[in-house]
């Protein structure tokens, strides 16, 4: 197994999940002779599994597999922030489709997505998104969630780090490191 390979928990729309091993991009691609999205997904006992992306939920990319834990073995509790995020990056909410009961409210989902143009190309090419989950400490430190499971996406607020104050244009201010290396006049030069 490469080294770039890292683990992986998929979970379908159905429910079940698939412990396995993804790279950490361009595993997404077109089925041969079809224009549906695939992933092959290495699982645990070395077979490749080609699995639609219309039938996954999302893919946790996880610390430890956590295979006696059937029912969350992604560890994700938190799906929320409880407050403002501190990193740099879009904050998302979104809604995954397929609900069990019409009557329940969708569920729903926030994570920082990168400042870059990713984001965008991910979502031209249908493929979807990679988000930072509420809880850095927790088992899932990546979560990729296809666009095909999000039925509401919004954007909560963009997350950036404060800049510091430039200089006005034209402005003339002197440094202290201007005034070290300032040349000194011809007869006050020591001998």
């Amino acid at each position: 197994m490469s080294s770039a390979h890292k683990k992986v928990i998929v979970r379908r729309l159905h429910g079940d999940t698939l412990p396995g091993y993804l790279p950490l991009s361009g595993f997404v691609r077109l089925r041969a002779g079809d224009k549906e999205r695939v992933l092959d997904l290495l699982d645990l006992s070395g077979r490749v599994l080609s699995i639609s992306l219309a039938e996954i939920k999302h893919i946790c990319y996880v610390r430890d597999f956590n295979l006696g834990d059937t029912v969350n073995p992604e560890r994700l509790t938190r799906r929320t922030f409880l407050a403002r995020p501190r990193t740099e990056g879009l904050w998302l909410r979104l809604s995954f489709r397929g609900q069990a009961t019409p009557a329940s409210e969708p569920e729903q989902f926030e994570g920082l997505a990168p400042l870059d143009l990713n984001l965008l190309d991910d979502a031209l090419n249908d493929a979807g998104l990679f988000l930072i989950p509420p809880d850095v400490r927790s088992n899932t430190q990546r979560i990729y969630i296809p666009r095909a499971s999000i039925s509401d996406l919004q954007l909560l607020a963009v997350i950036t780090t404060p800049s510091r104050k430039k200089p006005l244009p034209g402005g003339s201010t002197s440094s202290l490191q201007e005034d070290l290396f300032r040349a000194l006049p011809s007869d006050s030069r020591p001998n």
